[in-house]
């Protein structure tokens, strides 16, 4: 088992997929991914995840956001269920499912958690950035489903502050105020961003850059 942390390089691997065999780094290129894991197919609120993220795919294209999911079913389980995905949520999958019936992946990618479900993949979130590298990692139980407009806002987030030295506040969404990272003096962030607002010396605000 591999214990990811933030700033890790993710693992490069090789599965059978919904889409054909798929070598992750290949498949990935340059761009960002979003790797998740769910519980099992045929369950009701993994039905409601699936469908819904495969909605929101051109928000995620938008972003240079590659989409891909794993769960310890097989890859006849996968093909089954595309069609209940569909009937119930009006989306097809349009992102690539790996079957994982032996665990070797999931446990590899500590995605089994055994005090919460000894055989079932816990419903974790990767995000992975262009360089490889581990940008950031949530994850539910079971029995909660995921807020994708949520992991789209973080996103949103990792994309600017990657750019910019900036970090964005509470609640914060596209367009809003960001704030200056303490590690920009004040001369710099005259220089780069023109006027701020300094509620405290360590709290700079500026127009979101870009």
């Amino acid at each position: 088992m591999t214990t990811i942390r933030l700033g890790d390089e993710f693992p490069d691997f090789t599965a059978e997929t919904t889409d054909g065999t798929i070598n992750f780094r290949e498949w990935k290129g340059d761009s960002w991914a979003l790797f998740f894991s769910h519980p099992a197919d045929f369950t009701p609120v993994c039905t409601t995840e699936l469908g819904a993220l495969a909605g929101l795919k051109p928000e995620f294209d938008k972003r240079g956001v590659k989409l891909i999911g794993i769960s310890v079913d097989s890859l006849e389980s996968h093909q089954g269920w595309t069609g209940d995905i569909a009937d119930v949520t009006g989306n097809k999958l349009n992102f690539p499912l790996i079957a994982d019936p032996d665990r070797k992946l999931a446990l590899e990618l500590d995605l089994i958690h055994p005090n919460a479900n000894a055989t079932a993949t816990v419903r974790t979130v990767y995000i992975i950035g262009p360089d490889n590298l581990l940008k950031l990692s949530l994850t539910y139980p079971a029995s909660t489903g995921r807020n994708w407009a949520e992991i789209l806002r973080t996103i949103d987030s990792l994309q600017l502050t990657a750019n910019h030295k900036v970090a964005t506040p509470v609640n914060w969404t596209q367009g809003e105020d960001v704030i200056v990272v303490p590690a920009v003096s004040d001369e710099e962030a005259a220089e780069k961003f023109g006027s701020f607002d300094a509620k405290k010396p360590y709290l700079r605000y500026v127009k979101q850059p870009g």
